[in-house]
């Protein structure tokens, strides 16, 4: 059979390299601008290289790892098509896990699924990334962009990336540091973060059918701008706080809320004690709150509250802990305190009411 119809190709079929080499070349003046004196090669190799002869300053190096993505907030980020954000989310998700252990952040790689890749778009998300890796002190080594006609629509994507750390053996925070009396210090996150977003698009636009335009009084913004509000990324400051005074570990408030996260470093036998009246959560949370009659329990195991990060010290070190995070801009507080868990079954309770 015969036939004048041209040939199959993979264009045809959806997928443009042309267009993928062309995101390529508008993304590596940003890639270039997270390089670390350890980082080699270039950007479009197979893989990312990275010196670990820098390792051999350390008298037992213990490499971190961690994965992660942003959820449903990249469905906002292509709802208000403003891409340069989503990435420094992904950043944010990755290295703060990685910090929590003491680990420095080394390198990061990426990976962006697309349903057509427009260069201009892909090249905005891993802006965000390398700015991301800037603030973090890591390097973006490496990446993937795929394009997946007929899974994803042509302006759907998703992100996801993974994250490389180094912590000396002996300074390896964690559960087995913390004791009786130690202090619990809350560092206050830049809004929703990237966690339970499912749950505010739900209440935003399902439950109180608000546009992402709508002028809200209490953001002083839209609600798109509020909800696009990047992830802080509090890796450099924690390195610093455990470099200047005693820290015992650190937790990573993010999905499933403070109780839970901090209830990953709190040791069997003991107990964290968090007063919800010694911070008032950004506006957002009441709004969210308000708008979905969402009860409180719901809110805190889905959402961070105003908490992105914790960090437990001994009391001696509380004053200094401040001072450094206050030197460094960052809005922390004294939260709760360790006792033994006497009976309890959980390892975290949340007390009082938030100040307003």
């Amino acid at each position: 059979m015969t036939t004048n119809s041209p040939g199959a190709s993979y264009a045809a079929a959806g997928v443009d390299i042309e267009a993928g080499d062309r995101a390529v070349d508008l993304m590596k003046e940003w890639v270039k601008k997270t390089q670390r004196p350890e980082s080699l090669g270039a950007l479009g190799g197979f893989a990312g290289l990275f010196d670990a002869s820098r390792l051999k300053g350390y008298a037992r190096p213990l490499l971190a790892s961690a994965t992660d993505g942003v959820g449903t907030k990249v469905a906002l980020a292509q709802r208000m098509d403003i891409h340069d954000t989503i990435g420094h989310d992904l950043v944010a998700m990755v290295v703060d896990d990685l910090v929590v252990c003491g680990a420095e952040p080394l390198f990061m790689t990426d990976y962006i699924c697309v349903g057509k890749v427009v260069p201009e778009r892909v090249a905005q998300i891993v802006k965000g990334i390398a700015e991301g890796c800037v603030l973090a002190g890591c390097s973006l080594v490496g990446g993937e962009t795929a394009e997946h006609p007929g899974l994803l629509g042509p302006d759907e994507y998703d992100v996801a990336g993974a994250g490389t750390g180094v912590v000396e053996a002996d300074a390896l925070l964690g559960p087995d540091r913390i004791r009786t009396g130690d202090v619990v210090l809350a560092m206050a996150s830049s809004g929703l973060h990237s966690n339970g977003y499912s749950l505010v698009r739900h209440v935003v636009f399902d439950r109180a059918g608000w546009a992402l335009d709508r002028e809200v009084a209490e953001f002083g913004r839209t609600l798109g701008e509020e909800l696009l509000e990047p992830t802080k990324i509090y890796s450099l400051d924690c390195l610093e706080l455990a470099r200047t005074t005693e820290v015992h570990a650190f937790s990573h408030i993010t999905g499933g809320g403070l109780a839970n996260n901090l209830a990953r470093v709190v040791p069997d036998g003991l107990h964290a004690t968090v007063d919800r009246a010694s911070w008032t959560p950004a506006p957002v949370f009441d709004v969210v709150a308000k708008a979905g009659d969402v009860a409180r329990e719901e809110l805190e195991k889905t959402l961070n509250m105003g908490v992105g990060m914790i960090a437990v010290v001994p009391q001696e070190s509380v004053a200094p802990a401040l001072a450094t995070l206050a030197d460094r801009g960052v809005d922390a507080w004294v939260a709760g305190e360790i006792g033994e868990r006497a009976g309890r079954t959980e390892a975290v309770t949340l007390t009082g009411d938030h100040a307003r």
